[in-house]
């Protein structure tokens, strides 16, 4: 029976290296495993995954990074009529119509960006997952009352929403927050809703209610594991959306009251009564505001292709 055992485990893993979910030669492997071993051979999630460890490395470490007080007017005696000084000894990036270091606040901005996007898809990840896991644990008559809820958030515009409840909430950094992650929750409600819902049909879920386990546990301990790896993928890109909102909620004068705090989006809006003079106040911000979202679709992209078995072929 053992070596009869052995012959079946060894054609499984041929057949398995044949779809190209294994490497020839090596046995099973866990779903996790499969696909950090797809990710590591992925030039695309090496690329975003360098771009976020880069930008989390220099949001946690600002305070040593930065050369400069992001609040010290160092050169504002420098600054005259049509003539913002640029790059020069001690200020590699130039100063911004204050005299106060651009790079020092480029440094600073990341952890304002970082801060406000986390907090924001995690708020949308808890209430969306909150929703999603009602609708598809009861079904029936739960189910239909929040996804209707769910459709009305839908077909209003992230961004119309978003710039409505800051305005109702006041401007300051929490309803800047609060507003993100209510244009979130519906994206998170509606899939994991129907990660649940494919998974309630599987077999394992159908062979756990027929030995008579509770309901409970079948979703919470069976079902709900199973359904969160489009959640976390989703959650790695709404990341890069929660960070382009929030810089153009700030842009709009919707963000943090304080201007003197930087913030991309802030300083993007700042830089366009100085285009003319120096238009780098813009290009700097801009940039740091597309590489990391660039860098967090990447790796949100790459990682949603390592865990969708379609594309182990």
């Amino acid at each position: 029976m053992s070596a009869l055992g052995e012959l079946k485990r060894e054609r499984i893993d041929q057949l398995a290296a044949r779809a190209g979910q294994v490497p020839e030669g090596e046995g099973g492997v866990s779903l996790t495993r499969s696909a950090l071993r797809r990710l590591r051979r992925d030039p695309v999630a090496i690329i975003g995954a360098v771009i976020v460890v880069l930008f989390l490395f220099v949001a946690a470490f600002a305070p040593f990074l930065a050369p400069r007080d992001p609040l010290a007017q160092s050169l504002l005696s420098d600054i005259r009529p049509g003539f913002i000084p640029g790059s020069q000894e001690g200020f590699p990036l130039g100063v911004d119509n204050l005299g106060r270091d651009l790079l020092s606040r480029l440094i600073y901005g990341s952890r304002q960006s970082l801060m406000i996007g986390v907090i924001s898809t995690v708020l949308g990840v808890i209430v969306g997952m909150a929703l999603g896991v009602l609708a598809g644990a009861f079904g029936g008559r739960v189910d239909t009352l929040l996804m209707r809820f769910v459709d009305i958030l839908l077909s209003i515009p992230s961004l119309l929403m978003a710039i409505s409840i800051s305005v109702l909430l006041g401007q300051n950094q929490y309803a800047l927050m609060i507003a993100i992650a209510v244009t979130q929750v519906p994206i998170f409600a509606r899939l994991l809703r129907g990660s649940m819902l494919a998974q309630r049909g599987s077999d394992y879920a159908v062979a756990a209610q027929a030995l008579g386990i509770r309901k409970s546990r079948i979703v919470f301990g069976h079902v709900l594991p199973n359904s969160l790896s489009p959640v976390i993928v989703q959650a790695t890109l709404s990341l890069a959306t929660a960070i382009i909102e929030a810089a153009a909620l700030s842009f709009l004068g919707l963000g943090d009251p304080d201007l003197a705090r930087p913030e991309w989006g802030a300083m993007l809006a700042n830089a366009q009564a100085f285009l003319s003079i120096r238009p780098e106040l813009a290009i700097y911000p801009a940039l740091c505001i597309i590489v990391v979202a660039l860098g967090f679709t990447l790796l949100g992209e790459s990682l949603r292709e390592a865990l969708d078995p379609k594309f182990r072929r």
